[in-house]
């Protein structure tokens, strides 16, 4: 495999693609196992253009791709999402031409940049330019045309204007997504008068409220009603909204009525390689979007992608359990991992919390009881925002 990808890496393009690992053979940086690889940083955000066609030019140290998760059809807002891309902070500027102002932010594991439109705007093309031709830095382009027959301004088409990354944050409202486990046709487990569906909405209905209590979070549901939602539709749902953090809740079962505790799932190494489930195929990670689009640099990224979302979701798993392990049990083994499908988004941190055994009579009556299960809601609660506040200290 090695030598397939150094072969690949000496054609050119691939070669800045490959970049994103961390051993050089032959001149050449190919992806080992060793380590995660470092992240690329954000140099400068630069822009170009006029009102009716605006260049939009991201300098960054190490190779990246990004996929565009909206198109600015809808609310002249474009977000391109750029995995394995650090960001100190969330960094903010003024835009020039069809760009309003922008800002970059942490998400999924990466950086998220948003483009306020100033007009009705396309994207025309996306790609990722090497150093060379004087230039030290790895330029990511994002190549912007007006569709309402806009005039162009007096500004020179190619004047790149510098923006500063160092502005004054703005931080901005995470997108949490809450996962009510089963519901509709599928019941779940069934305690000694309880649904674990009717658990689970009730839990996530009341987590909801939590969160938007404190003004700092965007919350979207799987589902709000009982009703019966196709797990990977679930994952979609995450995607699309390109949430900070997918938590799907559910509650135990087992033989044994003596058994009671909550725990943790987070995706397993095995559940990695079942990605593809949940992946529609024209999706960046399937088909990466540089020149040749070949089959080994896309899964490079892939892997990339998949261990910094591995990590994030460990670390709010951790946190999860110290805040939770404080209102209910905790299972002996509590942090376990699995292939569940509902874990499987690449680029969202994801857990499944067990909120404890329907099948244990005092996880039963914990689950079941509004008092009992608020307290447990809000140290999820509490773990949410200890988790982006950890994020923030950090930047």
């Amino acid at each position: 495999m090695l030598r397939v990808l150094i072969g690949l890496a000496r054609t050119g393009w691939l070669r800045a693609a490959l970049i994103v690992g961390g051993l050089t053979v032959a001149g050449v940086a190919v992806a080992t196992a060793q380590g995660p690889a470092p992240a690329a940083g954000v140099q400068k955000v630069r822009f170009g253009g006029d009102r009716a066609e605006t260049r939009v030019v991201i300098d960054l140290d190490r190779a990246a791709v990004g996929r565009l998760i909206a198109d600015g059809a809808v609310d002249q807002r474009i977000v391109i999402g750029l995995p394995n891309v650090s960001v100190s902070g969330d960094l903010q500027g003024a835009g020039q031409g069809l760009v309003k102002r922008w800002i970059i932010d942490e998400a999924g594991g990466g950086a998220r940049l948003r483009l306020d439109l100033s007009g009705r705007a396309e994207v025309r093309r996306r790609f990722l330019l090497p150093p060379g031709d004087g230039a030290t830095a790895y330029r990511y382009v994002i190549d912007l045309k007006a569709t309402d027959g806009a005039a162009p301004e007096a500004a020179p088409k190619l004047t790149l204007v510098s923006s500063p990354v160092k502005a004054a944050p703005l931080r901005l409202k995470k997108v949490i997504v809450i996962d009510a486990g089963h519901g509709g046709k599928d019941p779940g487990s069934l305690g000694a008068s309880v649904y674990e569906k009717d658990v689970t909405l009730a839990a996530a209905k009341a987590l909801k409220a939590r969160l938007e209590k404190s003004g700092r979070f965007q919350v979207v549901m799987t589902r709000e009603t009982d009703t019966f939602i196709p797990l990977e539709a679930r994952v979609q749902i995450a995607r699309r909204a390109d949430a900070d953090l997918f938590i799907s809740m559910h509650a135990d079962s087992g033989p044994d009525v003596t058994t009671r505790g909550a725990s943790v799932y987070t995706l397993s190494e095995k559940g990695t390689e079942r990605v593809a489930r949940v992946l529609e195929k024209d999706d960046w990670l399937m088909k990466a979007s540089l020149p040749g689009r070949d089959r080994a640099v896309s899964q490079i990224l892939l892997d990339l992608s998949q261990r910094a979302t591995k990590n994030r979701s460990a670390a709010f798993a951790q946190l999860l359990l110290e805040r939770v392990g404080e209102e209910t049990p905790l299972l002996r083994r509590s942090h376990r991992d699995a292939g569940f499908i509902v874990l499987l988004a690449p680029d969202v941190p994801a857990v499944l919390l067990e909120m404890g055994f329907i099948t244990n009579p005092e996880d039963e009556r914990l689950l079941s009881n509004p008092a009992s299960r608020t307290r447990v809601v809000n140290a999820v609660g509490d773990a949410i925002e200890s988790y982006f506040a950890a994020q923030i200290r950090k930047s």
